[in-house]
């Protein structure tokens, strides 16, 4: 960005600060945007996009296992980027979070990130726009095929945003708040300090109240919440395939993306975008499709692993059949099993052969 597009530096912020409680047994081991996505930390791939727009500048707001960022991204030197952090003492919410960052912020605009959302909007564009429409605030607003799952915002023909609505079965409009914006310095100045603050039900209907101009950026392009094992499995082979935007894949786009010394039987078949982890095995016979293994995950001879995550050093025996599940760290599936969508096997968790299936015909 720089000062060329007028109106001064751009900071950025990444809130990273939630438990990833639904994203268990994953997030027992590191926090959700520390989880390997396609090789790297999933944070790896939004800083590599904030960086390729020009932004610099990044702060971390951060509670939950804090230090673990600090411990891999250190000062963002080796990313091109200038990285701070600030640590929550208690839950803040979001709005909250973003006020809590504020004697960090030095530009004159800063762009807000939430740490488990994998986007392709453009990053200049949304700024941009802010500025030229002289907005206080500017939300990124996501259309989406169906909006009754999210509080939609309509906007009138000059794209500012007239109402924020709770969730609602016939929603008047498809575009939903896409947890990114763009604040003015001294907005983010006026948020109540040390203190829970919802920007969604008490920030923004606040400003709409007192006459701010808050404006919306609508975008269809790629946009997943990684919530859940099923989107993380999503998002990281969307990344592999090269349908989610990133500059931090550490090889080409395609069906497969294997880390140093993956082994994989010149039988075995592995496609979807899957991810073999640093060490990670494929017997032969074996299949994995759209799934991530961590490092050191085995997939025995005859397996099938699909739309699965394998946490680090986990087995999955021979002929085992996992579909739609989360493997912890260090479990053992026996041989025979067959483990079905919505299945999370905590970590260091054995099951014996043949232990758990979900069809008669064993």
């Amino acid at each position: 960005m720089g000062s060329s597009s007028g109106g001064g530096a751009v900071d950025a912020v990444v809130l990273v600060g939630g438990k990833g409680t639904r994203l268990r047994p994953l997030t027992l081991s590191a926090p959700k945007p520390m989880l390997p996505t396609a090789g790297v930390p999933f944070l790896s791939h939004l800083l590599s996009r904030i960086r390729a727009a020009g932004i610099t500048h990044v702060v971390l707001g951060t509670s939950y296992q804090a230090e673990v960022f600090e411990e891999h991204f250190g000062d963002g030197s080796a990313l091109g980027l200038e990285l701070e952090y600030v640590v929550e003492d208690e839950p803040l919410d979001t709005g909250g979070a973003i006020r809590n960052v504020y004697d960090r912020l030095r530009g004159d605009d800063v762009v807000i990130f939430n740490g488990d959302i994998l986007s392709g909007t453009d990053i200049g564009s949304l700024v941009g726009t802010h500025r030229s429409s002289g907005a206080d605030v500017t939300l990124h607003l996501q259309r989406v095929a169906d909006p009754s799952r999210f509080g939609s915002v309509p906007t009138d023909a000059d794209g500012r945003v007239t109402a924020f609505l709770e969730k609602t079965q016939n929603p008047p409009t498809d575009q939903v708040n896409a947890g990114c914006y763009v604040f003015r310095r001294e907005v983010v100045g006026g948020i109540p300090a040390g203190r829970r603050v919802s920007v969604e039900r008490e920030t923004f209907p606040g400003l709409l109240e007192a006459g701010a101009h808050v404006h919306g950026f609508v975008d269809d392009s790629y946009w997943l919440d990684v919530g859940t094992p099923e989107t993380f499995v999503q998002g990281s082979t969307d990344l592999v395939r090269g349908v989610a935007p990133t500059s931090a894949l550490s090889g080409p786009t395609g069906e497969a993306l294997q880390l140093a010394g993956a082994a994989v039987a010149d039988d075995a078949e592995v496609t979807g975008g899957s991810t073999l982890g640093a060490g990670s095995v494929v017997g032969t016979g074996a299949r994995v499709a759209s799934s991530v293994l961590f490092d050191g995950a085995v997939v025995e001879a005859g397996a099938v692993v699909e739309r699965s995550v394998l946490g680090a050093g986990s087995r999955v025996g021979e002929g085992a059949v996992l579909r739609g599940v989360a493997l912890g760290d260090g479990v053992s599936v026996g041989e025979g099993c067959e483990l079905l969508d919505g299945a999370r096997v905590w970590p260091k968790v054995e099951l014996p052969p043949g232990a758990i299936r979900f069809s008669s015909d064993a």
